[in-house]
């Protein structure tokens, strides 16, 4: 009697290909400390730079209109060399513009931080743009969903720990954020020779992560370039234009409508985190209590994405996709409409949710569109506009 074969489910990661993997996950980490460090700065540069909530908001702005200005040149810049030099690229652009803090702080001009966190993004739009596809070009096309899940599984780790930098050393540290008994800002009722030495001081507390955090990603940078990093199949040189490239995309329906979904779940996610501080405020909780239950909606959002990769081994990616998106919609609405601790536990509730979301559009969106992945991957990263327009 003959024995039947026994198909071995391919790796999520084959051997070949771990180190490589790990030092690209380790990216993905740097980004969300960038995000997460940035995200209460709306609040901090309103009271310090005395602007409105709309002005502040401009450091999203600038923040994630740096993705929609230089994906499409990270991906022709990727097409016409490979990944490696996609990313050296991108962690220099990186480097450069967390270090722009610098003269920003010195100056005490609110623009120049704007600028620094646009250039900061041409760096993140760089990674993105690269460590992504690349990342699902490791391996075997069946795993590559549940691969980019787990990769952008640490991407949470990097942002709680930006999170609990802003929580437990800048907002902390800011000196305009002092109250009297009454719980009133004492900065609005300073002489204007007292405003400018508090706004010296906070300014360069806001500086000093920003600062770190350049010199930190030189370093990784140095260790990425004296590495081997393997060739994949997705980085073939192209016969074709880019051009060529772009109309095959469009008129894949799958591959458009996977573009329209990151675009609102983008701005859904930013908008959900940057204003956890405010919607606290506004129901009587200080900023820097606020900025701990951000951190508790980050910790939410990381267990659920380790949880919902694991799930995908038994469920299909898209029908997980469906459900969590609707579960999103039950907990927005409990936060639009209750209102109070509930709408606020409801908001940090959202973040299980979203879990999933981004790596999951990008895998399916991207799956099986061959070398037309570095220029479909561009599309996806400029969908985080979505952040800067919301």
């Amino acid at each position: 009697m003959e024995k039947k074969a026994i198909t071995k489910k391919p790796q999520i990661i084959e051997k070949r290909y771990l180190l490589p993997f790990i030092l690209i996950t380790s990216l993905f980490a740097l980004w969300g400390f960038a995000n997460d460090i940035t995200n209460p700065m709306v609040a901090a540069f309103q009271t310090i730079m005395e602007i409105s909530v709309a002005e502040a908001a401009l450091v999203q702005f600038a923040f994630y209109g740096g993705y929609g200005t230089m994906a499409i040149p990270a991906a022709l810049f990727i097409r016409k060399y490979n990944y490696k030099k996609g990313i050296i690229l991108g962690l220099l652009l990186y480097a450069f513009g967390a270090l722009l803090f610098l003269p920003a702080a010195q100056l005490e001009l609110f623009s120049f931080f704007l600028i620094s966190l646009y250039i900061l993004t041409f760096g993140l739009a760089f990674l993105e743009t690269t460590a992504n596809p690349y990342i699902l070009s490791m391996g075997n096309a069946e795993t590559a969903t549940r691969r980019l899940n787990l990769a952008q599984s640490f991407n949470p780790m990097g942002s709680l720990l930006g999170m609990f930098v802003a929580s437990n050393y800048v907002l902390t540290s800011l000196k305009s954020e002092a109250r009297d008994e009454a719980g009133n800002l004492i900065f609005n009722t300073l002489s204007i020779a007292e405003k400018a030495a508090i706004r010296t001081h906070d300014l360069a507390v806001i500086r000093n992560p920003y600062v770190i955090l350049g010199v930190v990603v030189l370093v990784i940078l140095i260790i990425i370039a004296f590495t081997q990093m393997p060739k994949t199949h997705l980085e073939d040189r192209h016969n074709d234009n880019a051009r060529d490239s772009a109309k095959r995309l469009i008129r894949i329906p799958k591959y458009r409508e996977g573009v329209v979904a990151q675009f609102f779940y983008v701005a859904a996610q930013i908008m959900c985190w940057t204003f956890i501080i405010q919607y606290a405020e506004n129901i009587g909780i200080p900023k820097a209590v606020g900025q701990r239950y951000n951190i508790l909606a980050m910790g939410v959002f990381l267990s659920s994405r380790f949880i919902s990769t694991y799930l995908m081994k038994y469920f299909k990616s898209s029908l997980m996709l469906t459900v969590f998106a609707v579960g999103a919609m039950i907990t927005t609405a409990g936060t639009i409409f209750i209102g109070g601790m509930f709408g606020l536990y409801c908001l940090i509730a959202t973040s299980a949710f979203m879990s999933l979301m981004f790596p999951t559009i990008y895998g399916i969106a991207l799956h099986g569109i061959g070398s037309d992945a570095t220029l479909g991957a561009a599309g996806l990263v400029m969908a985080i506009v979505g952040g800067a327009l919301m």
